[in-house]
């Protein structure tokens, strides 16, 4: 199943890229969901992210490991895919892209695929994560526009 976001930020595309990183990461968790990180290595291939969830007092680690990564003249994007994910879920891909429109404004894009191998576990899933996914464009602005 997927869910995919756009969210356009008056920054430049190289200086949102330079700021994807831990403090980010955090900035955009959704306030509904416990979570601790306990580890960012960062955006590049064979880096990995570990979480701890708490949701509805159920605890669960999250590992995603950073598979591919991609930079051109005016983009860059890079691919995270969970190695240990929350039941019920199993696959996780999420592409990031963050794409130049011009000179002072960047696309930014999360591109998400994921899989309970239950149709009816994926629709019950989706609901939660698109809301928890919802907030990003508000927190990106914030975040990179300081609104």
């Amino acid at each position: 199943m997927k869910i995919r976001f756009e969210t356009t930020v008056k920054c430049p595309w190289l200086s949102v890229k330079n700021k994807f990183d831990r403090e980010l990461f955090l900035q955009l968790a959704p306030p509904w969901v416990g979570m601790t990180l306990e580890r960012f290595d960062g955006c590049s291939p064979g880096n990995e992210v570990h979480l701890m969830l708490n949701s509805f007092g159920l605890k669960q680690k999250w590992v995603s490991v950073i598979t591919a990564e991609n930079l051109k003249e005016t983009e860059w994007s890079f691919i995270d895919e969970g190695r240990t994910i929350p039941w019920p879920m199993k696959s996780w891909k999420h592409i990031h892209q963050v794409l130049s429109v011009d000179e002072h404004t960047t696309l930014i894009i999360d591109d998400i695929t994921f899989d309970c191998g239950n149709s009816i576990l994926n629709s019950l899933l989706r609901p939660f994560l698109w809301s928890s996914f919802s907030i990003r464009p508000s927190r990106y602005k914030k975040f990179f526009e300081g609104k």
